[in-house]
């Protein structure tokens, strides 16, 4: 699971606004670890990372 820290709309995703604290993907879409890895580097157009990886706990 990912969180956004960054807002940012998705261009993959018909311009799917995210704001920060959102969970990124949104339920339902599909994204490749390619795009993970984008958006959580440096190689997006924004130029800093977007989203990070949250553990999930247990019970949730």
């Amino acid at each position: 699971m990912y969180k956004v820290i960054k807002y940012f709309t998705d261009l993959h995703d018909a311009d799917h606004e995210y704001h920060p604290g959102d969970i990124f993907p949104r339920k339902g879409v599909k994204v490749t670890n390619a795009r993970l890895e984008e958006l959580a580097g440096e190689k997006n157009k924004q130029g800093v990372p977007l989203i990070e990886k949250v553990e999930e706990t247990a019970g949730k």
